[in-house]
């Protein structure tokens, strides 16, 4: 299965006026309390910037973001040996992304899960950056503490 190409996707790591960052209760796994960061396919076509708006639109429902950063380099990782073959159709060992650090710059009642075909999230919240390492992140920990370093800079107010 290590033969399978990885997809290509976007990520966000979005920071309020305040310098703390979102962070969703994934949908898929809230019955393992698993948090994320809104993530998605890039679709044929489309720039990863086109997709990282598109991506927020679809998965919480506002487009109240200005890219702030983005990471330097496509960050990739394999999935679990036990959803390769199972997740994304079956298609993909894993994923490559696009990371960017963005600024939200709507009020909180923005944020509408209710406008998704698919929920991604059943709940979310705003923390502190340093708060992160001590969140359940699943398999994304390591990716998510690299993101947290590059990304430090945007959580001072």
């Amino acid at each position: 299965m290590t033969n399978l190409p990885y997809r290509p996707n976007v990520g966000a790591m979005i920071f309020n006026h305040k310098g703390q960052i979102f962070v969703g209760l994934r949908h898929d796994l809230a019955k393992e309390g698993i948090w994320s960061f809104p993530q998605g396919g890039i679709d044929k076509g489309e720039n990863p910037e086109q997709a990282l708006y598109r991506e927020l639109q679809e998965e919480l429902g506002c487009n109240q973001f200005t890219i702030l950063d983005e990471y330097p380099e496509w960050l990739s990782y394999d999935l679990p040996p036990h959803l390769i073959g199972k997740s994304f159709g079956g298609k993909y060992r894993g994923q490559t992304q696009k990371w960017f650090a963005v600024r939200f710059s709507g009020k909180d009642e923005d944020i509408r899960f209710d406008m998704q075909k698919e929920q991604e999230f059943d709940d979310w919240k705003w923390i502190a950056l340093s708060e992160l390492s001590n969140l359940k992140t699943g398999f994304k920990h390591d990716l998510y503490e690299k993101l947290a370093k590059y990304f430090a800079s945007y959580a001072v107010s």
